[in-house]
């Protein structure tokens, strides 16, 4: 089978592998046909670790997938052969005090795809995963809609996170995938006075067509000062979906007293810094948010609701031999690129 193969920094190899087989009963064999590039990859790509994860080469990235199951365990019972799939990255052990809490998705044992020490990624035409982590997409939606799935799962989760709160207004800094799906997911629930930041115009521009009430640059206006004049009580939650120091610092002054920051980007740096004295003095609450927990079936039906209105999410597409080109488009926010998606058809 052909594998697109990490082999060193900004560095791919197209490589012919073996097929798997199945060998555990709950296993499943998937043909894939779909992955997404996503801001994770990037920093492996470009900087070969992420924190203590560090890239130990060769390496296959990727874990944003859809394909069509190709083979089953004789104890797999939730899918059948041929079924299209979405594909939840994450193997948890389903034993262990986080799993037995109902907390998986930080499972003392977790093994992530694509991820260093844990699973190699999903750039590859085959690939095994334990039944649970398949989820059966509906009929006639298109297997690039189902690589939408993961990230609008974690924009769902993060959403959740505010049910039973009292909010008004929320702000969303960073207006790439995650941060978009942090936007779809709050208007579905109906929150409507939603600020979006990004450093990037065209981003800001479908962020204003899929709903937020009002965009900024802060490169070129005072974000600060703009909102607060919106909002003179400052919002209710702010989303940080670019793992950048000054959109944490500026999420803590856009906050009112009691707010909480919900931390979902990933950054670059192995630490951020916090103004103490004014985390205490407003009491800001701050969430971090690791990934998703039992969203993807609900990332599912939302994807099939708005179908064709998410075709704003996917805005490239290249077949696995282009891999590194779609790499490079990413990590330069390229040509409006929003999700880059390697087909392998």
């Amino acid at each position: 089978m052909k594998a697109m193969v990490l082999t060193d920094i900004r560095q791919f190899q197209l490589k012919e592998l073996p097929k798997p087989s199945i060998i555990n009963p709950d296993h499943v064999l998937i043909k894939l046909k779909a992955v997404g590039v996503c801001g994770s990859d990037i920093h492996y790509y470009t900087c070969g670790r992420i924190g203590d994860q560090v890239v130990k080469y060769p390496f296959i990235l990727g874990h944003e997938c859809a394909g069509v199951v190709e083979d089953i365990g004789e104890h797999v019972s939730r899918v059948k052969t041929g079924d299209r799939v979405a594909i939840d990255p994450a193997v948890s052990c389903g034993t262990c005090t986080q799993c037995r809490s109902g907390r998986s998705h930080t499972c003392e044992q977790l093994l992530f795809l694509g991820n260093p020490g844990q699973l190699q990624g999903c750039m590859v035409e085959y690939m095994i995963m334990p039944q649970e982590s398949c989820f059966t997409l509906p009929k006639g939606m298109a297997l690039n809609y189902g690589v939408l799935v993961e990230p609008l799962s974690i924009g769902i989760y993060s959403v959740n996170f505010l049910s039973g709160l009292k909010i008004k207004s929320i702000g969303i800094l960073g207006s790439g995938p995650i941060g978009l799906s942090v936007l779809i997911a709050a208007r579905e629930k109906e929150i409507n006075k939603i600020y979006v930041t990004d450093k990037i115009d065209d981003r800001l521009l479908i962020a204003k067509n899929a709903g937020a009430q009002w965009t900024g640059n802060p490169d070129k206006i005072d974000v600060d000062e703009k909102i607060r004049n919106n909002e003179p009580d400052l919002l209710d939650a702010v989303f940080e979906c670019c793992g950048e120091q000054e959109a944490i610092t500026q999420a803590i002054e856009l906050l009112k007293p009691g707010g909480t920051l919900f931390i979902i980007g990933i950054p670059t740096l192995d630490q951020i810094i916090f103004n103490v004295h004014t985390l205490r003095r407003k009491e800001i609450r701050i969430q971090n948010v690791r990934r998703q927990n039992n969203c993807t079936v609900a990332a599912i039906d939302l994807v099939n609701k708005l179908k064709n209105n998410l075709d704003f999410m996917i805005t490239h597409t290249f077949p696995l031999s282009k891999t590194k080109a779609a790499f490079e488009l990413v990590e330069g926010y390229k040509d409006g690129v929003i999700k880059a998606i390697v087909g392998f058809d």
